[in-house]
């Protein structure tokens, strides 16, 4: 299919949106069903639809697609005012990485388990269709990280995430040894099992469960969680959004670098990633009365009272 050269997104797109693409978990019957009953709603109430092809090429089999337009993350891109995201936050993730550069925003129905991003809940999905259609929506936008892999001064791999970028051990159960750089200060050297860099989005994935700290998706700073460090005084620290990170590998025996954990590559001793802020933001949409803190108490229990007689 032909490439088209990205859009700008008006103000008008978002308050009333004409062109909607949907992208969906794979190998889920609940998300065919789920899919198809919002494509044809969106349908009856004048939307172009879109299906993301690998959903489509996915999902088809277990429902009939064949009525909507078929595309790629490109031309969803230059299309599309918005995308709805039908799953969990690994799909979520993979949709903001892929339509990150296009400015497309992000609609969240959570078909998955525990969902930090896909705000609306699947029996809910059509009920909030007209408020996302007549405008009501809230945008708010969230930071990514770029990052680049340099190996004996060339690049040899880049990428962008919305949670996190981790630098580990790998499979071998030795730890991994690299140093640390801010604004190309020597800051420590870390002997651990990895380190996790994470946005603020990413501050309640695998950041929280390794000791990190919880930050607000509004703020703009960057937090560094070592995984088991060897002192323990390697604590999480959180640096400015626009500091220049620097991790130089000096001993491991398979060291790796994940990308939101969907995309990993291998790594070598005197390997470098290099990580900053994106130059590009993902912005979501959030039904009205979204709260970030009543998300956080339903999905940490932070509310649940000790159960006993």
């Amino acid at each position: 299919m032909q490439e088209f050269a990205p859009m700008n997104r008006s103000f008008a797109s978002l308050r009333s949106p004409r062109t909607i693409a949907l992208v969906g978990k794979y190998h889920s019957l609940e998300i065919a069903e789920s899919l198809r009953r919002l494509a044809e709603y969106l349908h009856e109430r004048g939307v172009s639809v879109f299906i993301e092809r690998e959903t489509a090429e996915h999902i088809g089999r277990k429902v009939d697609l064949s009525r909507w337009v078929t595309c790629g993350f490109n031309d969803i891109g230059a299309h599309a005012d918005l995308a709805i995201v039908l799953g969990g936050d690994g799909t979520m993730l993979n949709a903001a990485r892929r339509l990150a550069r296009y400015c497309v925003p992000l609609v969240g129905v959570n078909q998955g388990r525990l969902g930090f991003m896909t705000d609306i809940a699947r029996e809910d999905m059509l009920t909030c269709m007209d408020d996302l259609l007549d405008g009501r929506f809230v945008p708010e936008a969230r930071m990514l990280l770029a990052a680049e892999v340099i190996r004996d001064g060339r690049e040899i791999a880049e990428n962008m995430a919305l949670n996190d970028v981790v630098v580990d051990k790998g499979a071998i159960g030795r730890m991994i040894e690299f140093e640390l750089f801010i604004d190309g200060e020597f800051i420590y050297n870390l002997r651990s099992d990895g380190l996790i860099v994470s946005t603020p989005t990413g501050s309640t994935a695998y950041s929280l469960s390794s000791g990190g700290p919880i930050l607000h998706p509004t703020l703009t700073g960057i937090a560094l969680v070592p995984l088991c460090p060897h002192a323990l005084t390697n604590r999480p620290v959180i640096v400015n959004d626009q500091a220049d990170i620097e991790l130089r590998i000096t001993h491991a025996d398979d060291p790796r670098v994940h990308f939101d954990g969907q995309v990993t590559l291998d790594l070598a001793p005197g390997d470098c990633v290099r990580l900053r802020r994106s130059e590009h933001a993902i912005r979501f949409l959030h039904p009205p009365g979204y709260s970030y803190f009543a998300m956080l108490r339903q999905k940490l229990q932070w509310s649940e009272r000790p159960k006993g007689p």
